[in-house]
């Protein structure tokens, strides 16, 4: 798992996912924080979409990213003081010289990891890290079988004015293999400068799993007991649910 975020989508990451996702995971995972009695690591910090509004409210808590350039928009956020909470670090093999109560990986951080060696590595190092009585919370989504099959290709799903006068604008395409469970991504941004119009193409592979596969998953690491949901207000997985929510628990 080495995808560095480019620093143009860096830059530009705040404005996009503040209008494409909603509030919804935002606020599970802040009550998730603010229940949580002592310290709470976060992978995959980003920007810091969950970890700024978590630190300026109170809470304990420590951030690791793979990207340079995503915690250097982070970095701009939050005093100097606290910039030792942050550090690059990958879910695979992150240390740490103390334990947490919590640590989520939200917005498919474990998509990112596509080999499933890696994967159990990466569930038991966080395992290892845990405080007993400590959970973890990771999500993916559910796999849309349609979108799968047919894939996007080149389809402008974000325009916005990032200053005034100055458009940007965000094109997808998607190619999934069946086999090996792994989405192509492509990223096309377009957006005004002061010479003319500028163009970046950014391609990742995405791994998606199903339920039993996470179930699967869960059963071969060490922890000892989990649950799945289907949604951020912590409804039941059904034929309409959007997400996997997984909340492991250390006993």
């Amino acid at each position: 798992m080495t995808i560095e975020y480019p620093d143009y989508f860096a830059r530009f990451y705040d404005m996009i996912y503040d209008q494409m996702r909603d509030k919804t995971d935002h606020t599970f995972f802040l009550d998730e924080i603010k229940s949580t009695r002592g310290s709470v690591l976060e992978i995959g910090t980003g920007t810091g979409r969950f970890f700024s509004d978590a630190l300026k409210q109170g809470a304990d808590i420590y951030g690791i990213d793979i990207s340079s350039s995503m915690l250097d928009v982070l970095k701009h956020k939050i005093g100097k003081e606290e910039h030792h909470r942050i550090s690059v670090q990958n879910m695979i093999d992150f240390k740490f010289d103390f334990k947490f109560d919590m640590i989520i990986a939200p917005f498919r951080v474990m998509m990112h990891i596509i080999e499933k060696k890696d994967q159990l590595n990466a569930i038991n190092n966080v395992y290892r890290h845990l405080r007993p009585g400590g959970k973890f919370i990771f999500d993916v989504f559910k796999p849309d079988l349609k979108l799968l099959l047919n894939g996007l290709k080149n389809v402008k799903d974000f325009e916005s004015e990032y200053e005034p006068g100055k458009q940007f604008r965000r094109y997808t395409s998607t190619k999934s293999d069946l086999v090996s469970q792994v989405t192509m991504v492509t990223f096309s941004f377009k957006w005004d400068e002061e010479m003319g119009t500028r163009s970046e193409d950014w391609s990742f592979p995405f791994r998606f799993f199903f339920r039993y596969e996470l179930e699967h998953l869960v059963e071969r690491s060490n922890f000892e007991n989990y649950k799945i949901l289907g949604d951020f207000h912590g409804g039941e997985l059904s034929e309409y649910s959007k997400e996997f929510i997984v909340v492991c628990n250390k006993t």
